[in-house]
């Protein structure tokens, strides 16, 4: 719901967040072709402080590749960086690491991605 001035109506930062996600999403999961192994190094309007670098073929590293594109990545970063394989093996947790906006975007957009048919995907 928005908060409304007596002029304009002001988005609450859900919304804002809600939209952002939506803008930053592939087209289609097959779209995700990012490297399934080997060292990853994140830009830095990705990532401003922290790591930087991430093991692709180490499962915590690989998480927090997943969960800073997820909430701060651009549009081509969710596409140069995720990988549709891993994203879709990892989502029953990265789905409670992540924003419940992200994750109801990702999962509205992308039906596969609910708890139901990943668990039989799997």
């Amino acid at each position: 719901m928005a908060v409304t001035s007596s002029r304009f109506p002001v988005p609450n930062a859900g919304e804002i967040l809600h939209a952002r996600y939506i803008r930053r999403l592939p087209a289609r999961l097959e779209d995700l072709q990012g490297p399934a192994h080997g060292m990853v190094n994140l830009p830095l309007h990705a990532v401003w402080s922290g790591r930087r670098s991430f093991d692709m073929d180490a499962l915590r590293p690989r998480m927090g590749l997943y969960r800073t594109v997820l909430a701060e990545g651009q549009q081509q970063d969710v596409v140069d960086f995720l990988n549709r394989d891993l994203l879709i093996a990892q989502w029953p947790v990265l789905r409670t690491l992540i924003s419940h906006l992200a994750r109801d975007v990702w999962e509205d957009a992308f039906p596969e991605l609910t708890p139901a048919r990943t668990a039989t995907a799997a």
